[in-house]
This record gives C-alpha cells, structure tokens and sequence, in this order.
C-alpha cells in the first residue's frame, strides 16, 4: 500500500460497531445450536417406544447392570440424525466466520495503531495478517485470547 489517508476516531467507532453485531451473532449462533438440539430431542424416533426402552420380563441373567445415576441411552431417529449431520456439517464454516471477525477486527485496530505510531511496514503487516486471517499473527502483541 502506497498511502494511508485513517480517521482513527472513525475506525474505533466502526470496530465498536462490529464488536456489537458479533455479539449480536454469537447470541444468535449459540441460540440456533440450542435449537437444533432441542428439536433433535423432541423428533423421536422412527421405532414405537418399547422397542426403544424394552421391558425386561422375568429372570435377568447376572452380570453389570446400568447405573441409576446414568440417563438411559435414547436412539436416535432420522430427524436428530439429519440434524446431527447439519450441525456438525455447518461448524467448520461458522468457526471460520468468526475466525473471520476476529482477525478483521484485530487487524483493523492493530494497523491503525501502528499507523498513529507512524510505523507503516507494521500496519501493512497487520492488515496482511487479517486479509489471511492470521490470528496466531495478530495474536502475538496484543495480549488477545485466542479461541
């Protein structure tokens, strides 16, 4: 970059800004987990119920029995399964959007600070670092926590 024209002012308010819709998101997101979860448990199974949890009738032949303090296993039916599968197809690309936020958030702040220091070489470095989504990069100095 040959020139750097910032408003330092202007960009802490618009980091501000993100920092809020991100939360917002993570509010979301987490929501959206529990949603999935809760509709996983109440779709059942595709099996009647006392195929899923027999009765045992009669003499039970020795041996471990399940603990009280353990919840009995619940099968899964095709709806938790799918639901299952979304979930964890879909989490790669939401940790990457956060990653994403994190490093673009970091790298805006990290270059503009830079840039008020009057290290230019250090603010391309930044922004670079955030185009990449470099969080180790950006992590480094700013005494941020990595998720």
């Amino acid at each position: 970059m040959t020139a750097w024209d910032i408003e330092p002012q202007g960009v802490q308010g618009q980091l501000q800004l993100t920092g809020t819709r991100a939360g917002s998101l993570e509010k979301v997101l987490t929501a959206m987990i529990g949603d999935l979860s809760a509709a996983a448990q109440a779709a059942g199974t595709a099996v009647p119920g006392s195929a899923v949890h027999p009765t045992q009738v009669g003499p039970v032949a020795p041996g471990p029995r399940p603990s009280p303090l353990m919840p009995p296993q619940k099968a899964m039916g095709p709806v938790a399964a799918a639901l299952s599968q979304y979930a964890e197809k879909r989490s790669p690309a939401l940790k990457a959007m956060a990653d994403r936020i994190q490093a673009a958030v970091l790298g805006a702040a990290k270059a503009t600070g830079e840039y008020v220091e009057g290290d230019l070489a250090s603010a391309k470095e930044a922004q670079d670092a955030a185009r990449q989504v470099r969080l180790d990069l950006l992590m480094r100095d700013t005494g941020g926590n990595q998720r």
